[in-house]
């Protein structure tokens, strides 16, 4: 493939309008751009449906299909979403057109190349996920305000491990922190007392779209 066509058409799984149910701005609509392809494979996935398939668009008729959907608030999410050398452009085509982007990756890829003018979503892996040895530490060196770092929990030694990570680089002082239950593996009452007990200052996060919908709808 030529390296313009790279930079210039993305394969995308999916576009739609929702709520959005996680980060600050849980509650939301939402337009959700799903790239294809993934080079993890954490336990708790609730986005595998995107590891394969999709179809190739030009970045100009993604942009034009959001524009379509009317709504200020985009998500570029996946998969992986910085595997594609395009999301770049994209991300730079919408925020020109006045939407508030938000990109959320999954903290193993440089994210310094990002757009300043969007929202840095990094989720940092805990060892549950069974890929927390990919994470890319110094990710959280280069995090500024605006940025959110997101922690999904599946026990407790999934929390003492981002409670350390949490203290070890001073992260609520430089980015909005969120502390997620993985969905049906932690009690999200276990992880307030948790919280409460240690009187860490990060935000106690539902995936609320769970709860409007089935949690099994891979969709949403």
């Amino acid at each position: 493939m030529s390296s313009s066509r790279k930079h210039n058409t993305l394969f995308i799984k999916e576009i739609y309008r929702s709520i959005q149910g996680e980060s600050t701005w849980a509650g939301f609509p939402c337009v959700f751009v799903r790239l294809t392809g993934c080079d993890l494979r954490c336990v708790w996935c609730d986005a595998d449906h995107a590891f394969t398939g999709g179809d190739r668009l030009a970045l100009e008729e993604v942009v034009d299909r959001v524009e379509a959907l009317a709504c200020p608030l985009v998500e570029i999410t996946g998969g992986e979403p910085l595997l594609q050398p395009a999301v770049h452009p994209l991300m730079a085509a919408l925020l020109d057109r006045g939407h508030r982007v938000l990109i959320e990756t999954g903290g193993h890829l440089d994210i310094s190349g990002i757009d300043p003018r969007a929202v840095r979503i990094l989720d940092v892996k805990c060892p549950a996920s069974g890929e927390s040895q990919k994470v890319r530490w110094e990710n959280l060196n280069v995090l500024r305000q605006g940025d959110q770092v997101k922690f999904v929990l599946s026990d407790r030694a999934d929390y003492d491990w981002a409670r350390d990570v949490v203290r070890r680089y001073d992260l609520p002082g430089r980015a909005d922190v969120l502390f997620s239950v993985a969905h049906g593996l932690l009690s999200p009452a276990d992880l307030a007392a948790w919280l409460l007990e240690d009187r860490l200052p990060v935000r106690l996060q539902l995936q609320i779209h769970k709860y409007i919908w089935d949690p099994d709808t891979p969709r949403i």
